[in-house]
């Protein structure tokens, strides 16, 4: 999957907030996650539907 359809905004999914992938997890979610020292391995346990990929994407941002 390209880097540029990893995150996506659309007005109808969590009030247009960027989201990874078209779900509803926002990327502000996962900013704070990581930010709060959360592991890439801690966030893909409990985000089982999330790919490596999306979180590194969010890390270059």
């Amino acid at each position: 999957m390209q880097n540029l359809t990893r995150i996506t905004r659309n007005p109808e999914v969590m009030g247009g907030k960027p989201c990874i992938r078209g779900m509803r997890i926002t990327v502000g979610t996962i900013v704070g996650l990581m930010a709060s020292g959360h592991t890439n391995s801690d966030i893909l346990a409990a985000y089982p539907y999330l790919e490596e990929a999306d979180i590194q994407r969010i890390s270059i941002q």
